[in-house]
Formats: structure tokens, C-alpha cells, sequence
């Protein structure tokens, strides 16, 4: 079952998401290489505005079991921050689990916002990476502004959401569609065989917008 659960936040719903459980402390570098601005966020971690070119350096503490990591688009704020994005919500990672491993994943499960690749700074663990022109080729009936959303998103029916429970889906054409352009990402929610990945707890990490 995948790692990722969508957080409530703003009113976006689009977003390419990396989530990761840690024991040990790690640092998150962030950078936007987009020529657009990118307003970063994390789960711990609040967020930030990224222009091109940018970048901004998370600590997690030790023990934190959820990290996730997630870009923004179009956002406008107020002076509390408070505002909307047309763009955005949770990716991330699960830290710290058992046998001293962190896992990784990057999830298409609420959508496609923005190219992104990840990859530790230290440890020996492979690159994920999810860059291809997702949002120029979208289906016709997943198109949003900004975006691609999943069909779980527009349908919202157990075949694409998998709301029965373990097993009780599987791969559509439609998910087939991220999944044969972003082979490393989650999919659909059961998409866990191909999709999971460990990286050495105490493992550090670089997350790249637009790479």
C-alpha cells in the first residue's frame, strides 16, 4: 500500500509527490531549475517560493516517520499566509523504518504537476525520477489547469481509487499512461512492486523541480 496520503491543504489537488519514513536525521536540498516559480513545501517543513534557480535545505529531526515533499504552482498567498495555489499537494517519504531503512517513493496517485527528480546525496540507493511532458500529453478527460489529474480524481470509483482494500484493483490504460512515461512513480494507489524503494537510514537527499 502506498506510503502517500493526501494533506488537506490549500485548494490544489494537482502535484508530483515524494514521501519518505526516516529514524535517523536527514537534510532535504531542494532546488527549482523551472523557469517558473515554484513554491515548495514539506510536511514537516512549511514552504517556500523557489524562482528559478533557487534552492532551500530541509532538516528533518530524527525520528520522523513521514517526510513529504511537493511542489506548488500559481500560488498566491496574503501577508498570514494563507491563499490558494493552482497546483499542489503532498509527495513524500517514510523514514526511519524497520531494518534501518528509509522508504521512498515518488507518487502520481493525485496527479502530475511538475517534472522532478530525486536522489541521495549520500548512502548508495538509486535516482527516481519523473521528467517526461506529462501535462503536454494528458488524456483529454484528465487535463486540468496546470496539470494532469489521476482518474481517481475525476472518476472516483474503486477501479481507479482502490477504496475496497488491498487487491482490489489494478493497473487501467489510464494508469498505464503515467506509468509507461514515469516508470519509478506510483501509478495507482496498490502500485507498491514497482514503485517502493530503500534507501540506508541516515541517507540525505536532493529533490530537483524541472531537472
Amino acid at each position: 500500500m502506498s506510503l502517500i496520503k493526501s494533506l488537506p491543504l490549500l485548494i490544489s489537488i494537482l502535484s508530483t509527490t515524494f514521501l519518505i519514513t526516516c529514524t535517523n536525521a536527514a537534510t532535504f536540498d531542494i532546488t527549482n531549475r523551472c523557469s517558473y516559480a515554484v513554491w515548495a513545501a514539506a510536511s514537516p517543513g512549511g514552504g517556500r517560493r523557489l524562482d528559478s534557480g533557487q534552492a532551500w535545505q530541509i532538516n528533518v529531526a530524527p525520528g520522523t516517520l513521514r517526510h513529504c515533499i511537493w511542489g506548488r504552482t500559481n500560488c498566491n498567498f496574503d501577508g498570514n499566509g494563507r491563499g490558494q495555489c493552482e497546483t499542489g499537494d503532498c509527495n513524500g517519504f517514510a523514514l526511519n523504518q524497520p531494518n534501518n531503512l528509509d522508504f521512498v517513493d515518488i507518487s502520481l496517485v493525485d496527479g502530475f504537476n511538475i517534472p522532478v527528480e530525486f536522489s541521495p546525496t549520500t548512502g548508495v540507493c538509486r535516482n527516481l525520477r519523473c521528467t517526461a511532458p506529462i501535462n503536454d500529453q494528458c488524456p483529454n478527460e484528465l487535463r486540468a489547469p496546470g496539470g494532469c489529474n489521476n482518474p481517481c480524481t475525476v472518476y472516483n470509483t474503486n477501479e481507479y481509487c482502490c477504496t475496497n482494500g488491498p487487491g482490489s484493483c489494478g493497473p487501467t490504460p489510464l494508469s498505464r499512461f503515467f506509468k509507461e512515461r514515469c516508470p519509478d512513480a506510483y501509478s495507482y494507489p496498490q502500485d507498491d512492486p514497482t514503485s517502493l524503494f530503500t534507501c540506508p537510514a541516515g541517507t540525505n537527499y536532493r529533490v530537483v523541480f524541472c531537472p
